[in-house]
């Protein structure tokens, strides 16, 4: 049997890493790609490839995908994961960090999805597994260019899916709740950085206060939980469009689709204030 090529991004730590750590124990020949080589070396002694790649430079996108292209002729999977949370007020965010939030969550992702295309349309088959996070369904303060970017990401997914089933690709969503990784801590210096010292800084301030202490509820999941979850709909003849998964996913998704979008507000309001 041919092996399975996999493309997985944002490698580097999280739920990329722990992707890639399963997909090699799945059988897959991991292609791991993220900016920082060095912190991917345990996944090079694991067994991965390792490819740099910078999702606001399109040369890096183009070169990291012909490599995969010249050395497998290939690509059963492609993991769409690297992506960072932006925080702050919208009136405080420069549209610099803005545009570039929508390079790296959006842009990237698509452009990755461009170039990867022919190589499973030409094998007949393949899985593009997008990642966008329950900030795809629901809303937060402080959190517009990020969530912007995620409810972008999930329609073009439900776009893409029907125009490359016809060519045997599924496209797949995954929604992580919350996650053990990085991003937090990101996103509260996003946030202080931006809107700290401005017209809403008691609105930063407690909102900060609430990443930071999601991060020891007792809900958080470690990312092992979404590499899971993405080796379970991979390996699923027909998968789900959608798979909720970790740190509270599901529940909260079923909360915003019974609430009013006031009534929802009100239910953020009181997490803030209930985890400042």
């Amino acid at each position: 049997m041919t092996t399975k090529i996999a493309l997985i991004t944002g490698a580097s730590s999280g739920i990329g890493e722990a992707t890639a750590r399963q997909l090699l124990m799945d059988g897959y020949r991991v292609y791991a790609a993220a900016r920082r080589l060095e912190r991917m070396q345990p996944l090079a002694a694991a067994g991965a490839r390792l490819l740099a790649l910078d999702l606001t430079d399109d040369a890096s996108i183009v070169a990291a995908v012909d490599a995969i292209r010249q050395a497998e002729g290939r690509l059963d999977v492609l993991v769409n994961n690297a992506g960072y949370g932006s925080y702050g007020a919208l009136e405080d965010v420069p549209l610099a960090e803005g545009r570039r939030q929508f390079e790296v969550n959006l842009f990237g992702l698509a452009r990755l999805i461009q170039l990867g295309t022919p190589l499973m349309r030409a094998q007949g088959a393949g899985t593009i597994v997008n990642i966008t996070s329950i900030g795809g369904k629901m809303h937060e303060p402080m959190g517009s260019w990020y969530h912007a970017t995620k409810f972008a990401v999930e329609g073009l997914s439900d776009c893409l899916r029907m125009e490359l089933a016809p060519f045997g690709i599924h496209v797949v969503v995954v929604e992580p709740g919350a996650i053990r990784t990085e991003w937090s801590s990101i996103a509260q210096q996003s946030l202080l950085q931006h809107s700290g010292h401005t017209a809403y800084a008691g609105q930063a301030t407690a909102h900060a206060r609430m990443l930071a202490g999601s991060d020891s509820s007792s809900l958080v999941s470690p990312p092992e939980v979404v590499a899971r979850t993405i080796a379970r709909a991979l390996r699923a003849r027909r998968p789900r469009t959608r798979y909720a998964t970790g740190g509270g996913a599901r529940t909260i998704l079923f909360l915003r689709r019974l609430l009013s979008d006031r009534a929802f507000d009100a239910v953020m309001r009181m997490a803030e204030k209930g985890l400042a």
